[in-house]
């Protein structure tokens, strides 16, 4: 097969995932379309588990470990979305188009090209299309994919559509927590002077963001999501915040959570209840710069003729990373408006990242 047509093939095949909601915790339709790629192609052991996960083994020659890629099957998007796409001559637009239907198809992508090179690979090739990557999906299909091979593999290779030319080396430390106030409540005017869960909650807020945080390591605040309250005219008897902490230090993430937790309880008083509840936990990790995984990376990129950039994210590396497995992230092209409505990919690079990660996968285990 031509490269030309190998990419049409895949884009055409990126298209049609993307066209298949798959907000998290609802990815289950996707999940039964990869499970008949993988069908269709003729792999062994293809499974979903308990939690979503669909896995297929390409077996090798039995000389090394397995190496398990894995690329998310979720988005951010809600199910009523518009999932409409539309392609120009260097770039198809869709929502969830790169993060990551791309990433999805790539696992056939590999297969077609290793198919094509007609090489037995030393250890078998363990494909994963994961659930729960996104939001509060909380890592909870890579945790399963982590419980059930562990270390006895060759190495956890992560796949994004977008990004190409980084290696994620580093797992960013992410803790979120989902805050609530109740009070009394009562009418705005004849209850005047009662506390309101809202203003309650809207003191707490300014209290969080005067928190000083530093520069480096980098660490990050935001409130992403605030509610609560009946009418314009009661006083907000419930309210809500979610909160989300990152930081590149395990330590200072530690030590700002607990920052939090203490504003939260002196929030606290008897006509005032504040609770903060963890509804997220990332666990921080990290790949040496000089381990052979990522100076792997670093060489398939610059043969394609890329530049490679090491750098630090919250993806599904970050649950390898964190129990000291050998992990990276690697994508298959670039684009623009992740996580929008107005996402696109640009098809131009497609050939080179799949080489560079067909180049990955014969060679990991040199």
């Amino acid at each position: 097969m031509s490269m030309k047509r190998f990419v049409k093939r895949l884009l055409d095949l990126t298209v049609d995932i993307q066209q298949i909601p798959a907000p998290t915790f609802a990815e289950a339709r996707r999940a039964q379309f990869v499970k008949g790629l993988f069908e269709s192609e003729g792999l062994d052991d293809i499974s979903i588990d308990a939690v979503g996960n669909v896995y297929a083994r390409l077996p090798g020659d039995g000389q090394g470990k397995p190496l398990v890629v894995s690329a998310h099957l979720d988005t951010v998007f809600p199910i009523e979305t518009d999932l409409t796409s539309s392609s120009k001559k260097d770039r198809i637009t869709g929502p969830g188009i790169g993060d990551n239907s791309l990433g999805v198809a790539s696992l056939l992508g590999l297969i077609w090209l290793l198919r094509e090179r007609g090489e037995s690979l030393p250890g078998d090739l363990w494909l994963v299309a994961n659930v729960c990557e996104e939001g509060l999906g909380d890592l909870r299909g890579m945790r399963a994919v982590v419980d059930r091979f562990g270390g006895e593999v060759q190495a956890y290779l992560v796949i994004e559509g977008l990004s190409l030319g980084y290696i994620q080396h580093q797992g960013l430390g992410v803790q979120r927590y989902r805050i609530t106030a109740k009070t009394a409540g009562g009418h705005s005017w004849s209850d005047y002077g009662q506390s309101s869960a809202l203003h309650e909650l809207s003191a707490l807020v300014t209290h969080l963001t005067a928190i000083p945080l530093p520069e480096k390591p980098r660490t990050t605040m935001n409130v992403g999501r605030m509610g609560g309250g009946t009418s314009i005219n009661a006083i907000a008897a419930d309210a809500w915040l979610e909160l989300d902490l990152r930081s590149e230090s395990p330590k200072v993430l530690t030590e700002l959570a607990r920052t939090v937790e203490q504003l939260v309880e002196t929030a606290n008083r008897p006509e005032v209840r504040v609770e903060a509840e963890v509804i997220g936990q990332r666990p921080a990790g990290e790949l040496p710069a000089s381990h052979p995984l990522v100076r792997l990376a670093e060489g398939c990129l610059k043969a394609q003729g890329l530049d490679p950039k090491l750098t630090i994210g919250s993806t599904d590396a970050n649950v390898p990373l964190s129990r000291g497995f050998p992990a990276v992230v690697l994508g298959v092209t670039n684009g623009v408006g992740a996580h929008t409505t107005e996402e696109f990919i640009y098809t131009e690079p497609v050939e080179r990242g799949m080489q560079q990660l067909v180049q990955f996968v014969t060679r990991v285990w040199e």
